[in-house]
Parts: structure tokens; C-alpha cells; sequence
């Protein structure tokens, strides 16, 4: 297997699946980084040479941000909005929806499972 930023990438994908593997590289970025690695064919990682993994290994850690580095970012940028008290921070705190879905219905894995409130009960009107 190659390692690349810390990341075992599976030898038997596709180069451009693999690199998706890596936490911050999706398809676009993959496409991007084989390019500029001068990749050409989509080839899988097993049939690289060692130059053409050094070359993707030296361009994903120089130019993307990736793993432990973007996921530490993220996680400030939370707190940030959590300890300056806006809207965005309280709903992260809460653990509830943060981009304005409803939560009156759905929102269940936000909110967890449902509970039985006593004296509430459906009833059918006809």
C-alpha cells in the first residue's frame, strides 16, 4: 500500500478513487492533483513508479490542505463560533441542525431517538 500525508491509499483503485481515501481531497481535488503530477490515463496506484508517488506525495503536502491539518481547522473554526455566542455556535452546542433545517419533524439523528411523553396521545378525529 502507499502512503500519502499518513494514509494508507488502496493499491487496487484507481488512482483519482484512491486519493480520495486522504480526509480533504474529494473528486475534484484528485483530478486536480493527478494533473499536476502529470498522471495522465487514470492508471491504478499499484502500476505507479516511485517517482509518480513522490510527485503526488510532494504536491498533496505542499499545496492541500489535508487531514490532521484541515480537521484541526475545522474544529477551531467551531469553536470559534461556539465561544463568540452566535447562532451558529449555540446549534452546534446543542447538537442540533445548524443550516436552518426544520427540526418540528425530521432531524431525528440530530436529536436522537424518540421519547414517550406521558399524557400525550394520538388520537383520530373523524
Amino acid at each position: 500500500m502507499a502512503i500519502i500525508s499518513g494514509v494508507n491509499i488502496p493499491d487496487n483503485k484507481r488512482v483519482e478513487i484512491s486519493l480520495r481515501s486522504i480526509y480533504g481531497i474529494g473528486p475534484y481535488q484528485a483530478r486536480d492533483v493527478c494533473d499536476r503530477a502529470g498522471i495522465g490515463g487514470n492508471p491504478r496506484v499499484r502500476d505507479l513508479s516511485d517517482a509518480d508517488l513522490d510527485r503526488l506525495r510532494e504536491i498533496i503536502d505542499r499545496e492541500k490542505s489535508v487531514e490532521g491539518d484541515l480537521r484541526r481547522e475545522m474544529n477551531m473554526n467551531i469553536r470559534r463560533l461556539i465561544d463568540i455566542g452566535s447562532y451558529r455556535g449555540m446549534r452546534h452546542r446543542r447538537g442540533l441542525p445548524v443550516r436552518g433545517q426544520r427540526t418540528r419533524t425530521n432531524a431525528r439523528t440530530k436529536r436522537g431517538h424518540r421519547r414517550a411523553v406521558a399524557g400525550r396521545r394520538h388520537t383520530v378525529t373523524r
